[in-house]
């Protein structure tokens, strides 16, 4: 192997020798050493990251098998690696955020009696996705994909004393299954189809499959697995009705939401749709399918966060949002600017998350904002790192998430999908939304008069170097990358033959022909930003919400009291929850009840255990009454038999 290959193999690996030390040390590891091992795996993961991404920006790049793990009927199940430029965005997006929560963790759960076995865990899940972004086949997507799945249940339910927490994670691993059945149905009929596993093969020979159909049906095989596939995505990135357990995560962690929410597990979906785009580009039907899911998450997932009280849950349903705008992109096959705002979200989102907990620790784990107000003097780098994230997140220009929201919503508008122009007004109507939201937080935990105890409020103080130190640094990106990278990524070739679209679904290619060549392209998205639809519902947002909360915080509650049935929809979340409790949940219980009670008790039990010796013991009551010992009987009864036999025997 070349040097190239091994440093490959030691990105994931890093991580996973480091969680496999500290899960099994034991005593001999001990806290210290616990942390010391985790990051110094995770920051070699991200320091061999950066190397990776240099040498593929040089042109390189890498595609073969590491390990052949079975042959079957001469299909070889392998493990391999995919090195090109959405594998190398992808791995160092996954590291950097990952090696933040890392070092926030030490402060986060610094008291916590499972502080080594959390950081076990956030090193194995971290090596989970690293392996599913990496891989070059099916086998090994699915590998890392059901990995980050089992992972997430133990981060979930980290505090398995709560029963939140235990509730919370199961919801997770059961809404994830379903979405699991039809990523896996998916890799079955590519294997069928294709009769191969190997990404290449599959892609190379998917337009010449174009046409194909399911035997016996007019549908095009392609629409069935890019839907198939993208049921395990609607999963996995928490797209409605599959969003439901993305909410409840939040009973684990502050820094596992912060690393599930903003570089794993939810974004893994993202980056499959992206991964597989020479399929979904053969079916127009899915494409739009993509794209309704997405509009539909989008808007309706930023409503509820209007009405959260929760700091967490309101970043929560942030997330559910953006990930809706990404899944828009690559339903309009913009997949580059989906792919560019999963960079950017996952810096600005980790960077909330990790401000909402620098908040929960100093309050003593209070995540209520309605008992906060008045920290921003308190709280001086939490509060501006966390206006950093604030403006990311609502797409101010010239910040990260301007850049990628914007080239999102313009790639939509011009979008010749009959569901763009319903794409198009869920997505700009959510900017208003989503800055409302967005500084609702910030005011009601930052701004106003303290909410609190007043003897609390005073030993109120700003978290230690090792939770800020990584807001500071998530900062950084969440203000620069967007000027670095929106020309190439979006509009330079960044992917090359990463991400396959054909010409007349090629959005992106449509804006870019706009652009003036003689001035920096971002620049000129800022100065048009400035006048454009959603930056201006974006500032009215805001305003609206300086309004309520600051100038009028009496607001809030009449609101609440004249739309009292709108709030109480938001509040149900739509009724999800209950819909899935009483149709999947009490319907799978009646359903198994009904088959315990039939199969059970009645047919095993019933019929043929407690039947079978009530059968015993009638026949033997019957045959018991034949032994009386009278001799006469007896030589009846053989005088009969005899004439049985030698009648059968006569007549056969």
């Amino acid at each position: 192997m070349t040097a190239m290959e091994y440093v490959y193999i030691f990105i994931p690996l890093s991580c996973l020798a480091g969680a496999v030390v500290v899960g099994l040390g034991g005593s001999y590891v001990g806290r210290v050493g616990a942390h010391r091992i985790t990051i110094t795996g995770v920051a070699l993961s991200f320091a061999l990251s950066l190397i990776v991404f240099i040498d593929v920006m040089q042109g390189n790049r890498f595609d073969g098998a590491v390990y052949t793990w079975a042959v079957s009927d001469g299909i070889p199940f392998e493990i391999g690696f995919l090195i090109d430029e959405l594998t190398a965005l992808m791995i160092v997006v996954v590291t950097f955020v990952s090696f933040m929560v890392h070092v926030y963790t030490i402060g986060y759960m610094h008291d916590d009696p499972g502080y080594q076995r959390f950081f076990s865990y956030i090193a194995l899940f971290t090596f989970a996705m690293l392996m599913l972004v990496m891989s070059n086949n099916f086998l090994q997507l699915f590998f890392g994909w059901e990995a980050v799945g089992l992972v997430s249940y133990l981060l979930i339910g980290f505090w398995y004393k709560r029963e939140s927490a235990i509730a919370a994670n199961l919801k997770a691993f059961l809404v994830n299954r379903v979405g699991d059945l039809g990523f896996l149905l998916g890799i079955a009929a590519v294997l069928y189809v294709f009769g191969s596993l190997d990404y290449l093969t599959v892609f190379t020979a998917a337009p010449q499959m174009a046409e194909t159909t399911v035997p016996n049906t007019e549908t095009l095989w392609m629409t069935v697995i890019s839907l198939l596939l993208f049921v395990g995505a609607m999963g996995k990135s928490a797209q409605v009705p599959l969003h439901v357990w993305l909410p409840d995560s939040m009973e684990g962690p502050t820094p596992i939401s912060a690393l599930i929410h903003a570089a794993t597990m939810v974004t893994a979906g993202i980056f499959m749709v992206a991964r597989m785009s020479p399929l979904f580009e053969l079916s127009d039907t899915a494409l739009n399918v993509v794209m309704v899911i997405g509009a539909v998450t989008a808007f309706f997932m930023a409503l509820i966060g209007l009405v959260q009280n929760d700091i967490k849950r309101v970043i929560a349903y942030s997330t559910l949002s953006q990930l809706g705008y990404m899944t828009v992109a690559l339903g309009a096959s913009a997949y580059a600017a989906g792919i560019f705002h999963l960079g950017t979200h996952a810096f600005f989102k980790a960077l909330l998350f990790l401000g909402a907990g620098s908040v929960i620790i100093a309050l003593h784990h209070q995540q209520d904002m309605r008992a906060m107000g008045g920290l921003r003097q308190k709280m001086p780098i939490t509060w501006i790192t966390m206006i950093i994230g604030t403006l990311a997140l609502i797409g101010f220009p010239g910040f990260a998430g301007f850049f990628s929201k914007d080239a999102i919503i313009e790639a939509v508008h011009f979008s010749n999908q009959p569901a763009a122009s319903f794409a198009y007004v869920a997505l700009t109507a959510g900017t208003f939304v989503t800055a409302f939201y967005s500084w609702r937080l910030i005011f009601l935990t930052f701004h106003g008069k303290p909410r609190m105890d007043k003897e609390a409020f005073e030993h109120v103080h700003e978290t230690p170097w090792v939770m800020t130190l990584p807001l500071v640094l998530l900062a950084v990106p969440s203000i620069m990358i967007g000027w670095i990278y929106v020309e190439p990524v979006l509009f330079g070739g960044f992917f090359a033959d990463s991400i396959k679209v054909l010409p007349e679904h090629d959005t992106l290619a449509r804006i870019g022909a706009q652009q003036d060549a003689a001035h920096s392209i971002a620049w000129q998205m800022v100065v048009h930003g400035l006048t454009a639809l959603p930056v201006i519902l974006t500032l009215l947002g805001s305003v609206a919400a300086y309004l309520v909360y600051i100038l009028r915080p009496d607001l809030p509650g009449m609101l609440a009291r004249r739309l009292s049935v709108a709030y109480n929809i938001l509040m149900n979340k739509y009724g999800f929850d209950e819909f899935n409790e009483f149709v999947f949940a009490r319907g799978a219980r009646r359903i198994g009840s009904f088959f315990w009670r039939a199969g059970d008790v009645r047919v095993i039990d019933g019929l043929m255990v407690n039947g079978t010796a009530r059968m015993v013991g009638w026949f033997s009551s019957v045959i018991r009454h034949i032994q009386t010992g009278y001799v006469y009987q007896y030589a009846f009864v053989m005088i009969i038999g005899l004439f049985a036999f030698m009648t059968w025997f006569l007549s056969s």
